[in-house]
């Protein structure tokens, strides 16, 4: 037995409303590919596979995470924190690949898989195996057990079950709550020795990504979490009750996620309005300043509050190291970028035009 949908009510279907309002108004902002629309795609990713790490406590820069992305080494990131942050990339990635898989099927190997994606990097982890015995959750700030999970030798069936579920093409639940209770179905399973949270996380966005929509980046909810992350927790415990329990209601769990998805798609929409206006302001600058157009890409990344770096730059404009070098100098000579560090630590940051073109694009 799982944890079963609950009946929604009209605040809820309202709530529905207002998300899929919204997400439609970002795809259409985002239907008609644009260079800038790709910063956008890149931003959003990065910041999910920051925001499911984070909240295990796995913490990295957005720019590292977005280095992440592009396959790039990190600025900043601990020794300990960077795998994870890789482990993730690379299982996001596959969900984005599987997205529109017409060969697609729900299975305990596809979610093993993930989780060995994920977790590759500590084999004392058990990545990719179900737990060999019991699992417990603690809170570190309330410093208390909040959650036992289910009896290990359960855990394959139960695990089972969720997958058939999901794979059920007659299930007239709607596809946020679906996704949400696949979410919380996972994690009171609790099925590995560690990455559970991350892991059910990705599976909301899997689910997420199968109902069609915007691509994964932009259905994710895990920037949002991170940012509820002690609201996250606490509806958790209050829906699991210390141990499985499937017949507990989960209505609040729901009304949670619905909460999120409707912060995300605002913040992805008026981020998508915002990035558009500025691109348009950077379109004017770079023909004033007789710069390529291909410049455009390092200075909206600047000009976003990020570290722009050689190897960042070149892999969007797919150019040269040479070429990148050049371009990097002439926008800092022009006086728009500020050169930091030295030799393989170097980066760009924007310099007071930017940041001055940048303030009134977002007042605009």
């Amino acid at each position: 037995m799982l944890f079963h949908s609950p009946k929604l009510d009209s605040e809820d279907l309202d709530a529905i409303r207002l998300i899929e309002e919204a997400k439609a108004s970002l795809g259409y902002a985002i239907q008609t590919p644009q260079r800038w629309t790709g910063l956008l795609y890149r931003y959003a990713l990065g910041r999910a596979i920051q925001g499911t790490n984070s909240i295990e406590g796995y913490n990295v820069s957005v720019e590292d995470a977005m280095a992440a992305v592009g396959g790039e080494e990190p600025l900043d990131a601990d020794q300990e924190a960077w795998p994870n942050i890789v482990g993730y990339r690379v299982a996001m990635t596959y969900v984005i690949q599987l997205a529109d898989d017409p060969h697609f099927a729900y299975s305990e190997g596809l979610i093993r898989s993930l989780h060995y994606m994920m977790l590759q990097h500590d084999l004392k982890k058990h990545p990719g195996q179900w737990r060999p015995g019991p699992i417990f959750v603690y809170d570190e700030e309330k410093k208390e057990q909040v959650y036992e999970g289910p009896d290990a030798t359960i855990v394959p069936a139960l695990v089972s079950e969720l997958m058939i579920s999901l794979q059920d093409q007659n299930d007239p639940v709607l596809p946020m709550v679906r996704a949400a209770m696949a979410h919380l179905n996972l994690v009171m399973i609790h099925p590995y020795s560690d990455g559970n949270g991350r892991m059910a996380r990705c599976l909301q966005t899997l689910v997420l990504a199968r109902a069609g929509g915007p691509a994964p980046p932009f259905s994710s909810i895990e920037e949002e979490l991170k940012n509820r992350r002690r609201e996250y927790y606490d509806v958790l415990a209050a829906v699991g009750r210390g141990s499985w329990h499937p017949a507990n209601g989960t209505h609040a769990w729901v009304k949670f996620c619905l909460a999120a998805h409707r912060a995300q798609a605002d913040r992805l929409l008026r981020q998508s309005r915002y990035l558009a206006r500025l691109w348009e302001s950077l379109e004017l600058l770079a023909t004033r300043f007789g710069l390529p157009e291909r410049a455009i890409l390092a200075l909206a990344d600047a000009a976003m509050g990020h570290k722009v770096r050689n190897a960042t730059y070149r892999n969007l404009a797919e150019i040269s190291n040479d070429v990148a070098s050049r371009d990097l100098k002439l926008l800092v000579d022009a006086g728009l970028l500020v050169a930091r560090g030295e030799r393989r630590g170097r980066y760009y940051v924007a310099a007071a035009p930017l940041i001055e073109l940048r303030e009134r694009t977002r007042e605009a």
